[in-house]
């Protein structure tokens, strides 16, 4: 069954908006994992927007299932993982102001950087993905650079769903065909929710994990924590 990882970012926001420590991450980092979550994920930035750096140093000891650290491969973000060798590290090229995650990797241009950084990752025994589109040179490039797996940027997907959800998911199933013939694992992020992620995975169940954080996070504020994690894992069963 498809893992499902949940980006704690968004609560880590909401504490930024008002200084102190409420709601606080570590508590909903572990309550995420009581009601069923399959890991963790956090994208520190540059600007400590919304999760920081120590917050990321504060979350490992309690993590009991998987923790996968999102972010650019600067300097400061490498030395961030090395130091508490996450089980993955994904890979995503935003530019520091970025609001968000809005493009996959041009695995041909920066072949060299990324083969370099994932050899770095793979010596210290941490799993690595790579953002990407469903470009399939993109996906071929990336199983040159020696990483294990590819996560597929799915906002395209989600954004066209509504509207025509055989045509939105057409070249995200090529894409997902590419990447296991080549070899590589497979992951999707961005914009998934509760209406889309069904479809998605009754197309490519071979997805071994989906990130979910602004979706998830939002429908909780309605649905609750507990139930809204339930009804995702539900949506993967």
């Amino acid at each position: 069954m498809t893992k499902l990882s949940v980006n704690i970012n968004k609560i880590a926001t909401l504490r930024n908006a008002r200084g102190g420590n409420m709601p606080n991450v570590l508590t909903a980092a572990i309550n995420c994992q009581l009601f069923g979550a399959d890991g963790i994920t956090v994208h520190p930035r540059p600007d400590e927007r919304h999760i920081r750096y120590n917050d990321v140093l504060e979350i490992r000891p309690i993590i009991t299932t998987e923790f996968n650290i999102e972010g650019y491969p600067s300097k400061e973000f490498i030395a961030l993982v090395l130091s508490v060798k996450p089980d993955q590290v994904t890979l995503v090229p935003d530019a520091h102001d970025a609001i968000t995650s809005n493009a996959g990797w041009d695995t041909l241009k920066y072949r060299a950087l990324l083969t370099d950084i994932v050899s770095v990752f793979r010596k210290e025994g941490i799993r690595t993905s790579l953002f990407v589109d469903t470009n399939p040179l993109n996906i071929e490039n990336a199983a040159f650079t020696g990483t294990d797996r590819v996560e597929l940027y799915t906002e395209p997907y989600a954004s066209g769903f509504s509207q025509n959800a055989i045509g939105a998911i057409e070249s995200f199933i090529r894409a997902a065909e590419i990447a296991r013939e080549a070899g590589l694992g497979l992951n999707a992020g961005h914009d998934l929710s509760l209406e889309n992620l069904r479809y998605f995975i009754q197309c490519i169940p071979w997805i071994e994990e989906v990130s979910i954080g602004h979706a998830l996070i939002s429908e909780a504020l309605y649905l609750g924590l507990e139930n809204t994690i339930q009804m995702y894992k539900r949506q993967l069963a």
